[in-house]
């Protein structure tokens, strides 16, 4: 399937000039029809992780883990490399790194000082390992290359399968454990104190994390899945602190980022990343001007009088 797309985008490039050629590998609806039929299982996927990294990401901003996000997809990466060059599954391997990475921060990291110092050792520990592991790697470059910034159409049925089990696992796990987590995260220290085990929901978001990462890791590569898990959520956050509009939001921009990239990517040879980081970079940005926009309308506090509490974002 992956040799039909690579075909396809030679023969293109072939019969076009070097402008035209351009263009064509960033958007070309030729033939999209019959194209259409080699993603089902990608928009299948692009459903998954829509839901998967819209609800995880709420928690990402709220608990402030971007920078854990960056590091698990790292040492997922590392897995998926060792995966690749074992010849076993790199779903599993891409599992495997990102819990194993997820459980070193939950463990090791309780204050936000001491999780930030084990990122630091972790990512470049697991880009290391998953340099080592492609190099050694003697196989199709496209391999290699599909890890670092994904594939759209390489989800076969068995690939298909782990994704659907894996986000399945996620999406009860965050419904298990929303409300308490909603509150450990907005105030732990209330929150530890009602009896709430603070440390303990902390340690399990970080495995659900890590699985999270390694869904998006089989998409839009390890390199860019922030555009998953931090940006949709960053998005809304900017228009919304509702409890309810929050995830929502979150879980509606990230299916329009990947939905979105994927039908995008099906007319063009470049991997899916690219369209799915800058749609959702585009809704960001719009939501930022939305609350720009809101902020110069609304009507000004008196100077003796105290002025809303203020919220920061990511």
């Amino acid at each position: 399937m992956t040799g039909l797309w690579c075909g396809y985008g030679c023969g293109l490039l072939a019969g076009s000039g070097d402008d035209t050629g351009i263009w064509h590998q960033i958007f070309n609806f030729d033939n999209y029809g019959e194209l259409l039929g080699l993603v089902q299982n990608s928009l299948i996927a692009g459903v998954l992780l829509g839901l998967v990294g819209g609800l995880a990401g709420v928690f990402v901003i709220m608990r402030d883990l971007p920078f854990a996000v960056h590091g698990i997809s790292e040492l997922s990466f590392a897995g998926a490399s060792a995966a690749l060059l074992l010849g076993v599954n790199i779903v599993a391997g891409s599992i495997a790194g990102s819990l194993i990475a997820a459980g070193a921060i939950g463990l090791l990291g309780v204050r936000a000082r001491d999780r930030n110092s084990v990122i630091g050792i972790i990512m470049p520990f697991g880009l290391g390992l998953g340099v080592l592991f492609l190099s050694l790697y003697k196989g199709r470059a496209a391999n290699k290359f599909g890890i670092l910034t994904g594939q759209i159409v390489a989800i076969g049925t068995p690939q298909m399968a782990w994704l659907l089990g894996t986000s399945v696992v996620v999406l009860l796990a965050l419904t298990l454990v929303w409300r308490p987590l909603t509150f450990a995260s907005v105030d732990p220290e209330v929150a530890e104190s009602r009896g709430v085990p603070v440390r303990a929901l902390s340690l399990v978001f970080m495995l659900v994390l890590g699985l999270a990462v390694a869904l998006c890791v089989q998409i839009v590569g390890a390199l860019l899945v922030l555009a998953l898990l931090v940006t949709p959520a960053a998005a809304a956050a900017r228009v919304t602190a509702s409890p309810v509009w929050l995830p929502v939001l979150s879980v509606v921009f990230a299916l329009c980022a990947m939905e979105g990239g994927t039908l995008l990517a099906l007319g063009s040879t470049l991997p899916i990343s690219p369209y799915v980081t800058t749609i959702a970079f585009i809704l960001y940005m719009a939501c930022r001007l939305i609350e720009a926009r809101r902020t110069k309308h609304a009507p000004r506090t008196a100077l003796d009088s105290p002025g809303p509490p203020v919220r920061t974002h990511t």
